[in-house]
């Protein structure tokens, strides 16, 4: 069964949840702490799927706008086929985790270190997506003591400005109005007419409205932080200038139909992760693990083997 964290918060972004329980200094496996002078961890909401097998643990990361239950179906069905721990988490700013004005990659960072040890899950088989898959690197590169193997999907450690604009559907999603009233399936079919107005794609809003959902004074508003992502876009469209590389093994999945990943890229990517495979998957655009599901669980159980 999943054993699952939220991090509930009220309209003011003031966290109810106490903080994670930690292992606690001295004990067997736990490893020493990290002292950093970054950025503060939040206390990330997440869903465990334990077991007794004591290969290193799966970690996923979703991308922007998602959210763990993105991963949910993909996890349960490699913690059957693997039989390994699977760890899911929203991200800051994201699902059922608080909110806070800094996105930085430095902070989102800051919260999947601290999480991992409190849960007794280093090192780990890190995957991310997108956002999640620069925070995956980002965390492989600073500390890869925690990082047993590595797996970036569909994206590099360089800016993506290039290829992506996420700000218009920010703004879209701002000017998003929906009368209190309403059930939840009339509420998000009056957002997506909204939204349709500024965001032709129908799949890209039936994602997005995943994130609308009522509040406890009846209000309908957004899980993800929108105002705080719209105000540091920027910084996560970019990825850090780092120069340790990760010695560790790590695979790049690119969209085949996708141009997050370039070849002009490959440099980047070796350099910082010289042990890395890149590979494409066919008929998958950027979000890989839901066009195909099945290709991208069988080459992560390769990597594993």
């Amino acid at each position: 069964m999943w054993r699952w964290s939220r991090a509930w918060r009220d309209l003011s972004g003031v966290t109810l949840k106490p903080p994670l329980p930690s292992r606690g200094p001295g004990l067997p496996g736990a490893p020493a702490a990290h002292v950093s002078s970054g950025p503060r961890p939040v206390p990330l909401s997440y869903r465990l799927l334990d077991s007794e097998d004591t290969h290193p643990p799966l970690v996923f990361l979703h991308g922007l706008f998602g959210s763990k239950t993105n991963f949910q179906t993909i996890g349960k069905t490699l913690q059957q086929q693997t039989g390994r721990k699977v760890l899911i988490v929203d991200a800051r700013n994201h699902g059922e985790s608080p909110h806070s004005p800094d996105s930085s990659y430095e902070a989102m960072t800051a919260d999947v270190e601290a999480l991992l040890p409190q849960l007794g899950l280093t090192p780990c088989v890190l995957i991310g997506h997108s956002m999640g898959g620069k925070t995956a690197m980002m965390l492989a590169l600073q500390r890869p003591e925690l990082v047993e193997r590595l797996i970036s999907v569909d994206v590099s450690p360089l800016p993506t400005t290039a290829v992506s604009d996420f700000s218009p559907y920010l703004v879209a999603m701002k000017s998003v109005q929906v009368p209190k009233e309403l059930p939840l399936p009339q509420a998000r079919r009056v957002a997506d007419e909204q939204l349709s107005l500024l965001i032709k794609e129908p799949p890209i809003r039936q994602f997005l409205l995943t994130n609308l959902v009522k509040a406890s004074n009846g209000e309908f508003v957004w899980r993800v932080n929108v105002e705080a992502l719209l105000q540091q876009m920027d910084k996560i469209m970019d990825f850090p200038l780092l120069q340790k590389s990760y010695p560790g093994p790590t695979l790049f999945l690119s969209g085949a139909k996708s141009k997050f990943i370039q070849p002009g890229h490959f440099s980047e990517i070796k350099r910082l992760f010289p042990q890395a495979q890149i590979l494409s998957v066919p008929e998958a655009g950027h979000w890989i693990h839901a066009e195909q599901p099945q290709d991208f669980m069988s080459r992560i159980k390769r990597f594993l083997a």
